[in-house]
């Protein structure tokens, strides 16, 4: 698929973005820790990922402020600021309303959208999401150990081995991994996100939302604990939990189009005939009063 890069003003910096598909549904990727819009395509799986999204929705994905080829001016932004990113390519877009997809960090962005505006927010959708940095890293240890990784190691596919283990060995993921780290982000940013996203805390936003929400996280997610997966299911009003077998926290790898049927019946009502093995999942409906 060609996707053209185009860029978007969020305050005085300029948001990456791209837009395709030509579904009824605008769908906002919200990506994770970091990102490079053009290098997703360059894996045959995520390129395949984005594909089905794109064959029943408008997709509109950007790189945050800080990561991939926007701004890399960061002047230690909070979540709310960083949530702004997605206002503005929604308005780049002439999206008034769209469905967010937010994927690990970029869950928290999405859901603190969804409660901050709620008449642009048609529905929220989670994947691997963390509520509170200590879901992620819970230890001053592991954290610092992360950080010790990207100054001494950043760009060697290191991230492979916690988001995607199915695939560590791999060879070509591992050296699409290693250019995606260097290309989504230079050591010093990806400390400094690092560091920013230990002031996340949005458990206090969750009961606001008022959006259909479904969320779905892998059991044995290695980078961010299913505990995160499963308050969102139990905070957020009438959420849908859908948890899915497997360690990998990349939503693109391991049974993908498990994950993209879910989608797709959650916001069209039916799901496109496609050829995949079908895995069980593990679903949980939580009503909330």
């Amino acid at each position: 698929m060609r996707v053209q890069t185009r860029y978007a003003k969020s305050g005085n910096l300029h948001v990456a973005y791209q837009v395709f598909g030509q579904g009824a549904i605008d769908l906002v990727w919200c990506p994770g820790f970091v990102s490079n819009i053009e290098h997703y395509w360059e894996d045959p799986r995520m390129a395949h990922y984005l594909e089905r999204l794109a064959s029943f929705a408008r997709v509109i994905t950007f790189d945050k402020r800080g990561t991939g080829l926007s701004d890399r001016e960061l002047d230690s932004p909070t979540l709310e600021d960083r949530m702004d990113d997605i206002r503005a390519v929604m308005d780049a877009t002439d999206s008034k309303k769209a469905a967010l997809y937010g994927f690990s960090e970029g869950g928290s962005m999405a859901a603190l959208f969804a409660a901050t505006y709620p008449e642009r927010c048609q529905a929220l959708i989670l994947f691997g999401a963390l509520e509170k940095f200590a879901t992620w890293l819970p230890t001053e240890e592991q954290f610092q150990a992360v950080l010790q990784y990207i100054d001494n190691a950043w760009g060697s596919g290191g991230l492979l081995d916690f988001v995607a283990p199915s695939l560590a060995n791999d060879g070509a993921f591992r050296e699409w991994m290693a250019r995606y780290e260097r290309l989504s982000a230079s050591p010093a940013a990806a400390m400094s996100i690092a560091r920013m996203n230990k002031e996340i805390d949005i458990r206090h936003v969750l009961p606001a939302i008022r959006v259909r929400t479904l969320v779905m996280h892998r059991t044995d997610d290695k980078w961010i604990n299913v505990a995160g997966g499963r308050y969102f299911g139990a905070h957020i009003p009438g959420a849908r939990y859908i948890e899915l077998p497997g360690p990998d926290h990349l939503p693109w790898v391991d049974n993908a189009d498990i994950g993209v049927d879910h989608v797709e019946q959650f916001l069209t009502g039916s799901v496109t005939s496609v050829e995949h093995d079908r895995v069980l999942a593990t679903v949980m409906f939580v009503d909330m009063v």
